[in-house]
C-alpha cells in the first residue's frame, strides 16, 4: 500500500482575528459548530445558516481547548490554561468547575459510557471524571511525565486516551482500573485519539508522522503518512466510510485513511494556517478549525481520488 494525495475544492471561513485562535470545534445533529478559541478565550456558535454568536470567557486567559457536547444537552470544554472544565448552555450561559489538583492542565475530554465527561489533565498525570452536577474524581497514572493528552469512549464501554510523552495508549475503566499499552515505534508521541466504526481506537503520531490503530484487545497497527514530517494533530471517525479524518498541523493538510490504511491527503488553501482539531457533520461535511483565525470546510461531493 502506497500512501497517495488527492484534490478537494477545500474553502476557508474566517470566524475570528488572527488572535483568536480557533482550536477545537464540535458539531450538533443539525450541523450547528462549536468552537473553541484558545487564544481569545470565547466560544463560538455558527449556524448552518451563518449565523455566528462568540461568548466571552472570565479570564480570557482561560484557554479553552477540546470541545464536546454532554450527556445533559450542554457544551462541555477543558478550560487547560486556569484548570477548569466548561460548561455552556445552548442559549450561552456558562458554569466552571475547578480540577482538585492544582494546575492539573485538563485538555482533552470526551462524554463516557456512564453519562458523565471523562478529561485528561496533561500537567498532574491523571484522569478526571465529572459528572453533569460538577463533582470530580480524579485517577492516578502509574507513570510520571506522560503529558495525557486526548480522549475517548470505546466500543467495550472503557475510555482511551493517548500519553503523549510515555509513548502510549492508556485504557480506563468505569471503576477506575488503568492499563498501557505502549506503542511500537520509539519516540512516536500520540496526540489525537478516536474510537471509528470498526470498533477499533485510531490515533495520530505526532512525532512519527503516523496514524495507529489499536484493538480493544491491545494489538496495534501503525501507518505511515507520505510526509513523516506532516506532525498530524487530531482525528476523528468518518462514519459515512468507515474510515478517518485527520489533520496535518505542519503540512497545512486535511487527510484521509480508510480501514485497511489507504491514505489520500488534501491541500488546504492557506497551506500556514495550522489546521488543528476536526468534526463531521450528519451529510458528510468535514469542518477543520484553523489557528489562524476560521475554518476550513470540506464538502464529501468536492473530493476528488489519484493515485
Amino acid at each position: 500500500m502506497i500512501p497517495h494525495h488527492g484534490h478537494a475544492l477545500i474553502r476557508e471561513m474566517r470566524i475570528a482575528g488572527p488572535d483568536a485562535g480557533p482550536y477545537d470545534l464540535s458539531a450538533e445533529p443539525d450541523g450547528t459548530l462549536w468552537v473553541t478559541m484558545v487564544h481569545a478565550g470565547r466560544i463560538a456558535r455558527l449556524t448552518p445558516g451563518g449565523h455566528l454568536d462568540s461568548y466571552q470567557l472570565t479570564p480570557a486567559s482561560c484557554g479553552p481547548s477540546i470541545i464536546t457536547e454532554g450527556p445533559d444537552g450542554a457544551m462541555w470544554f477543558t478550560r487547560n490554561r486556569d484548570h477548569r472544565i466548561g460548561r455552556i448552555a445552548r442559549d450561552g450561559a456558562t458554569t466552571s468547575f475547578l480540577v482538585p489538583t492544582p494546575d492539573g492542565g485538563p485538555f482533552g475530554i470526551t462524554t463516557g459510557p456512564d453519562d458523565a465527561l471523562w478529561f485528561t489533565e496533561m500537567n498532574s498525570d491523571r484522569i478526571g471524571r465529572i459528572t453533569t452536577d460538577g463533582t470530580i474524581a480524579e485517577y492516578p497514572l502509574p507513570v510520571t511525565g506522560a503529558l495525557p493528552a486526548a480522549i475517548t469512549v470505546g466500543a467495550d464501554q472503557s475510555v482511551w486516551f493517548t500519553l503523549n510523552q510515555a509513548n502510549a495508549i492508556g485504557r480506563i475503566t468505569p471503576a477506575g482500573k488503568i492499563t498501557l499499552h505502549l506503542l511500537p515505534t520509539p519516540g512516536a508521541a500520540p496526540v489525537g485519539i478516536c474510537r471509528n466504526t470498526d470498533g477499533a481506537i485510531w490515533f495520530v503520531e505526532i512525532a512519527a508522522g503516523q496514524i495507529g490503530r489499536i484493538r480493544t484487545d491491545g494489538r496495534i497497527e501503525e501507518f505511515p503518512l507520505p510526509d513523516r514530517e506532516a506532525r498530524p494533530h487530531a482525528i476523528i471517525a468518518d462514519p459515512l466510510t468507515g474510515g478517518c479524518w485527520f489533520t496535518t498541523w505542519a503540512a497545512g493538510r486535511i487527510g484521509h485513511i480508510t480501514p485497511d490504511g489507504k491514505i489520500d491527503e488534501y491541500e488546504l488553501p492557506t497551506s500556514s494556517s495550522e489546521p488543528h482539531g476536526l468534526t463531521v457533520t450528519g451529510d458528510g461535511t468535514v469542518f477543520v478549525a484553523l489557528e489562524t483565525g476560521g475554518l476550513a470546510c470540506l464538502e464529501r461531493t468536492a473530493v476528488v481520488s489519484e493515485n
